[in-house]
């Protein structure tokens, strides 16, 4: 199915793992946070994180239909309002994914296993045709955080933890989380004034 075009998702995913979020941007651009599976348990910064976006978006939550997919789920669900929380399921297939050399405890793949075609029509209801407009008009990217000396720089840490600081963000976010985050929490000029700030 490499003829899908990429949907538009306007809203943040989170999924599990790395490799479920290297899945979804096969057939969608949007802004995919991962869990790193358990770890969502240890890192009160991620869980911030997600809490935040949330006040400012819905929130698309697409885990493993395992067990463990199962708890990390109910545990974002207790953490993030019910209304601002669009959860989505796949399929229990049996199934192994090719890169593992065995199959999950259950036996079921998961969303890096998915078809990309089930995961396109599972996502297609949430594209907005506005985000394409909304994207051009929001340039922000790495090349203004080099700019801005919010990387590559020995103070850029302490940069990007008072920029986030000044948006209700955790501190420790990595260039690519926080940027992911600035470019649906603020526009453009509203970054250039914060930064201006820092």
């Amino acid at each position: 199915m490499s003829d899908l075009r990429k949907l538009q998702i306007p809203y943040p995913i989170i999924v599990e793992g790395k490799y479920d979020r290297l899945r979804l941007l096969s057939v969608c651009d949007a802004a995919v946070l991962t869990t790193d599976g358990f770890g969502i348990f240890k890192k009160n910064e991620r869980l911030g994180l997600f809490r935040q976006l949330s006040r400012q978006t819905p929130v698309i939550l697409l885990t493993d239909s395992d067990g463990a997919g199962k708890v990390i789920r109910s545990h974002l669900t207790s953490a993030i309002p019910k209304d601002r929380l669009i959860q989505l399921y796949i399929p229990q297939i049996p199934g192994k994914e090719k890169r593992k050399d065995a199959p999950s405890a259950e036996g079921t793949l998961g969303v890096e296993g998915m078809e990309r075609q089930l995961l396109w029509n599972l996502l297609a209801p949430f594209e907005d045709s506005d985000t394409l407009k909304r994207r051009a008009e929001n340039p922000l990217c790495k090349a203004d955080f080099y700019a801005d000396g919010l990387t590559g720089q020995a103070e850029s840490a302490r940069k990007r933890d008072e920029l986030a600081g000044r948006l209700e963000l955790p501190a420790g976010m990595t260039p690519n989380a926080l940027l992911a985050a600035l470019r649906i929490l603020v526009t453009y000029e509203e970054y250039c004034e914060l930064v201006g700030r820092v």
